[in-house]
């Protein structure tokens, strides 16, 4: 197993599905900070949704189309990041991230998210690394441009979450434009 120090006391590392107790209890202390944008807070809410979570990111992961990690915070899962999408013969990915409130604003996920960045461009030669947001997610917006991503547009109406349409803001860096 590997691990990523992101601070003193934080880390990065897999988050895989033998820790979906773990991943259970985090989304029951995290779900009144990340429900507003991330699906997966309205399905994990036990132990069975939380396995089945991890599970499908193993599966992507054996098939080389996705990862899941955690940030753990003095030994606490904190939060994580994803590659929500890896098509790596497109050479194309779309990373993304969530973090509980208690653990915001020491850039740990624009930390964890620049060596997911770095990875992909160097280790997979990647082409594209892309970032997708709510608009009204001005925190997330904030990262992307931290990372030197372009906000390349919007699509209206291009998500249905607990029912009602949503716009995605579209952020990317290129290869070619990353500083690592």
């Amino acid at each position: 197993m590997f691990a990523v120090t992101l601070a003193e006391d934080a880390e990065l590392r897999p988050l895989e599905p033998w820790q979906a107790a773990e991943f259970a209890a985090h989304a029951d202390r995290v779900r009144k900070d990340v429900i507003d944008y991330i699906p997966w807070a309205r399905t994990v809410v036990d132990e069975a949704t939380a396995r089945e979570f991890l599970q499908g990111y193993a599966d992507k992961q054996a098939r080389d189309e996705g990862r899941v990690y955690g940030i753990w915070v003095d030994g606490a899962l904190a939060g994580g990041t994803v590659f929500r999408t890896f098509d790596a013969p497109r050479g194309v990915c779309e990373a993304g991230v969530w973090l509980g409130a208690e653990a915001r604003g020491r850039g740990l996920v624009t930390a964890a998210v620049r060596h997911m960045i770095d990875w992909a461009f160097r280790a997979r030669g990647m082409a594209r690394v892309e970032w997708i947001c709510d608009p009204r997610n001005t925190a997330s917006a904030a990262v992307a441009k931290r990372l030197g991503m372009t906000c390349e547009g919007v699509l209206r109406d291009a998500y249905v979450l607990d029912g009602e349409r949503s716009d995605e803001q579209i952020w990317a860096v290129l290869a070619g434009e990353w500083k690592g």
